[in-house]
């Protein structure tokens, strides 16, 4: 299972390509709802999650992942339910992702030292301990960190080959005509 946490404010795109890609590729998601059970994108598209905090089982997730957005990353930070999943997933070696603003929230965890990572151009000084990579998305032991909306494709495929292997991220690329 892996978890996709949404707060008011999300980046829709960061948050729902992911949970397009990785059900392609038949991986099993839920989006949580940390906010509520309706979250309100950035962009004021309004998305039902499919669960809420309480029917989280972090210890049989395969990873979490952290969309961007603003307030999006602010709610999730706010949430001490996302920060004790996150540290536990990084603690039980799951995989963590984070896109744009996203990452930030690991940084100040401290789950970024000695690891290469990127952000949302400006929020960098957010990954403590971590080496700023130039790449667009990064993966860096169990640790996929990724720039912005714009490679929420990317990002997505990436999860898909740290949980099920590159030829299924490739399959899915190719069925969808991503180059």
């Amino acid at each position: 299972m892996v978890y996709v946490f949404l707060a008011d404010g999300f980046e829709i795109i960061e948050a729902l390509s992911p949970v397009d890609m990785m059900r392609r590729a038949g991986i099993e998601v839920k989006t949580v709802g940390v906010t509520g059970a309706v979250v309100e994108s950035s962009c004021k598209v309004k998305v039902t999650a499919d669960i809420l905090p309480e029917d989280v089982d972090i210890d049989s997730a395969q990873a979490v992942v952290i969309p961007g957005g603003m307030p999006g990353v602010t709610n999730l930070e706010k949430s001490d339910f996302v920060k004790s999943s996150v540290l536990k997933a990084a603690e039980n070696n799951k995989l963590v992702c984070a896109i744009c603003a996203g990452p930030s929230l690991l940084g100040k965890l401290g789950l970024l030292n000695g690891k290469k990572a990127i952000a949302y151009p400006g929020f960098e000084q957010y990954l403590e301990g971590a080496e700023i990579s130039s790449d667009y998305v990064v993966k860096d032991g169990n640790f996929i960190t990724a720039r912005g909306a714009g490679v929420s494709v990317d990002f997505g495929l990436e999860i898909v080959a740290a949980l099920k292997g590159r030829e299924a991220s490739d399959k899915v690329r190719t069925s969808i005509q991503c180059r």
